[in-house]
Order: structure tokens, then C-alpha cells, then sequence
């Protein structure tokens, strides 16, 4: 099984706008989910945010990124960045996750979710939080 760990941006209201800048550095192709498209609207300034975005090229290069719902504190350098345990294997990431999750908060257990099978985020005893998820397939492929 092939993992990937890919750095996870937090914003507050910027993630389209960085994720488009690094679309236009890097090539490759730019997927944006708002919290409207995934139907999870808490408060109406979050519905055109993004709650998931990706740019992935060719070359390997990938990163993803978000914006925290409104209400969540931010602060750079405190909860700018998350990092994503991704693969096609769930029961490889779930023993991933067993591992990950000794001494940690768990965020959201490891459960199924509306883009994948798998998803969940933790806060390891260092102070990481990690999001694990089985890889969705592209949408609209």
C-alpha cells in the first residue's frame, strides 16, 4: 500500500484565493468543496468557504487547505497547518490510526464520512493533528 502526507492548510475565509495562487504556481489540477456543497452550513458566512481543497499536479506535487468555520479560533503558527494520512487501504490506515491515537484527543473518530469511507482527526500527544482518510475517487471522473 502507498501512503501520501500531504501538508493541510488552515485559513479563515483565504483558502480559495491561496489554493488558486498555488494552482497558478504549480500547475496540476485545482478541486475546491465549499461548506454549501457538502451541505454543512452552520453559519450563512461559511457557505461559499471552502471546507476542502486540493492541488495536485503531475509532478507530485500536492497540497490541500480550508477554512475553519467561522467561530474557530486561528491562530497561524498554532492551528495554520494539519497533516493528511491519506491511502486507498482502510484497514492499513485504521491500524495507522490505532497507533496515531495512543496518548492523543481524538477530534472525530475514525468513521465514515459524505466524500469517504473513512475520515477522522486527532490531536497527537505532541500537538499534531493529524486528519486521516481513505483517498475519495476525483470527483466528476
Amino acid at each position: 500500500m502507498s501512503i501520501t502526507v500531504t501538508p493541510h492548510l488552515n485559513f479563515q475565509g483565504q483558502a480559495r484565493a491561496a489554493l488558486a495562487f498555488y494552482h497558478a504556481v504549480f500547475g496540476g489540477q485545482l478541486a475546491l468543496v465549499t461548506y454549501a456543497d457538502m451541505g454543512n452550513v452552520q453559519d450563512p458566512v461559511d457557505a461559499e468557504h471552502i471546507i476542502w481543497g486540493q492541488v495536485a499536479a503531475a509532478d507530485g506535487f500536492r497540497i490541500m487547505a480550508c477554512d475553519l468555520a467561522s467561530g474557530t479560533p486561528w491562530q497561524p503558527g498554532e492551528n495554520a497547518c494539519f497533516v493528511s494520512l491519506r491511502g486507498k487501504d482502510a484497514k492499513e490506515l485504521a491500524r495507522r490510526w490505532e497507533s496515531l491515537a495512543v496518548g492523543a484527543a481524538v477530534l472525530r473518530d475514525l468513521s465514515p464520512a459524505p466524500w469517504t469511507p473513512l475520515y477522522g482527526m486527532l490531536k497527537d500527544r505532541f500537538g499534531i493533528t493529524w486528519v486521516v482518510d481513505v483517498e475519495p475517487a476525483p470527483r466528476g471522473a
